[in-house]
């Protein structure tokens, strides 16, 4: 059975129609059409990838000869120097050339050498040292066996870089003592006596003794959190005892505010 499918029929369809012509737009052309042109074609060539169509044959006289491939040297040319005045020996002195006679010196070398050895000065010679037993012999100045350096002038003196360190220190201190003075004269700070410093170091022994009385009886094991808190602050408290007791006892004299 067929499956075409035909139009309705319809007496319309006998009346003739104007055909209507759809109109396309023109085509886009790049302005750049030109030029993208030009610069492919200034990459091409004839026969540029593949080759010629057709190769010639090398013809069968031109064939390969020995030794044909080989660099070739250039060829061999006579030797001359650049400048045949600068380079060239002297001409030996012709037979009638006479040398220069007469000429006589009254120095009388044998004298001479004989009276200069006399005078001169015999040369020291270097002081060396032996440090094996086979006799290898050293240099004695670089070897630190000569007492060379207490020959210097400044040996045994204070450098000056120690002397102005001094002088600075020195003056930092007096300034100190000065300020201290001015303090006391106004009543603003006073000096601890001997007696008062050692009795403020014998209580601060003696309280750093107390807590570590307390610090040996506390339980090996600290398994609560009171035992290690009573264990940390036993501890700190005794750091701070141990730092004022160095302190009163590196220094003599110790000055506090008078309120």
């Amino acid at each position: 059975m067929s499956t075409t499918m035909y139009p309705t029929e319809s007496i319309y369809n006998l009346i003739p129609r104007e055909e209507v012509k759809i109109e396309k737009p023109p085509r886009y052309v790049s302005t750049f059409r030109a030029q993208v042109k030009h610069e492919k074609m200034l990459n091409k060539a004839t026969n540029k990838t593949m080759g010629p169509v057709k190769v010639d044959l090398p013809s069968p006289e031109k064939y390969l000869l020995k030794h044909s491939k080989e660099p070739k040297l250039p060829e061999k040319q006579p030797f001359s120097y650049l400048d045949d005045e600068t380079f060239k020996k002297p001409q030996i002195p012709a037979k009638a050339d006479n040398p220069l006679m007469g000429i006589h010196t009254q120095k009388d070398f044998v004298k001479t050498n004989a009276f200069e050895n006399i005078m001169a000065v015999p040369k020291k010679p270097q002081p060396i040292y032996a440090d094996t037993k086979t006799g290898d012999k050293q240099l004695l100045e670089n070897s630190g066996l000569l007492p060379k350096y207490i020959k210097k002038k400044d040996f045994g003196k204070t450098p000056e870089y120690l002397q102005h360190r001094t002088e600075e220190v020195r003056r930092a201190q007096d300034e100190y003592d000065s300020f201290v003075k001015e303090h006391m004269r106004q009543g603003t700070m006073k000096q601890l006596s001997e007696d008062e410093r050692n009795n403020i170091l014998q209580g601060l022994k003696m309280n750093w003794g107390e807590l570590h009385h307390q610090y040996q009886g506390l339980s090996v094991v600290t398994d609560t959190t009171p035992k290690k808190y009573r264990k940390e602050r036993l501890e700190l408290e005794m750091k701070q005892l141990e730092r004022d007791i160095d302190l009163i006892e590196r220094y003599k004299t110790i000055y506090i505010a008078n309120n």
